[in-house]
């Protein structure tokens, strides 16, 4: 009898063993699945306050079945924070939020972002040919397998904005950088949204000058303020992040629109 009760008892550890395999094996099936063909692609360049260092809370791990990121290794899984991985502190960023409104915008479209942000870089750093440009051209192009970009998004200066050189060529540097990489992804008539910096920050003043400057230079362009988002500090918040997000979406479907 004893040994009848310890085979039913091994049995049904093997057939627990055994679903538990199942359900796993099932469920990494589901998250392998590839992401949808005709993505509307969006390209997340710039410095950290792209990147993102908000504090990820639970409300930024909630996936969207209809929106995907590109990982460091060219693979699409469910976007959720932190979107990058250029640096230990990437958290929040903007491009969840803005990710969000435009699902809203459409819901029946897929919506695929490509983070290629890095903190600290300056505008140079983003010059055709340059690593930074080359990884985020050679990104874009994979993701385009999937679908066709949308927009770009670009958040940047921080880093140039205490050099009066860096200052002064700021938005026609930035128009040269943004022409070539539309001819580099044959996306000439894609919208392009630009962000101010912090201006709790006086030494950001002048860049967002240089900012509005570029959105009018660069065709298709507009330029989302910062009014009343940050304090005096390098990185916006995680709040503030997700309502700039907000903000870049509504410039963005303006661009947009047919």
């Amino acid at each position: 009898m004893k040994n009848h009760h310890r085979m039913i008892t091994m049995t049904r550890k093997i057939c627990l063993v055994a679903l538990t395999a199942l359900l796993a094996s099932a469920s990494a099936s589901v998250f392998a699945e590839p992401a949808p063909k005709q993505m509307k692609l969006f390209l997340l360049i710039g410095q950290s306050n792209m990147s993102g260092r908000g504090k990820v809370e639970a409300q930024d791990q909630v996936e969207n079945p209809r929106i995907f990121m590109l990982t460091k290794d060219l693979q699409w899984m469910p976007a959720k924070d932190p979107l990058h991985f250029d640096k230990p502190a990437t958290g929040v960023g903007l491009g969840s939020e803005f990710a969000r409104e435009i699902h809203k915008a459409d819901p029946k479209a897929s919506i695929g972002l490509i983070p290629c942000a890095v903190g600290g870089t300056s505008l140079d750093q983003w010059k055709s040919g340059g690593p930074l440009y080359s990884a985020a051209v050679t990104r874009a192009k994979e993701a385009m397998k999937q679908g066709k970009l949308a927009g770009i998004l670009w958040h940047q200066g921080e880093s140039d904005s205490g050099n009066p050189k860096n200052v002064a060529t700021y938005a026609d540097r930035l128009d040269g950088m943004i022409g070539q990489l539309r001819k580099d992804l044959d996306a000439e008539k894609v919208p392009v949204v630009l962000g101010e910096l912090i201006r709790e920050f006086k030494t950001n003043d002048s860049i967002n000058v240089e900012l509005a400057v570029a959105a009018k230079k660069i065709p298709m362009c507009a330029l989302v303020s910062s009014e009343g988002l940050g304090k005096k500090q390098l990185h916006f918040g995680a709040a503030d992040l997700r309502t700039f997000g907000q903000r870049y979406a509504v410039e963005y479907l303006k661009l947009a629109k047919p």
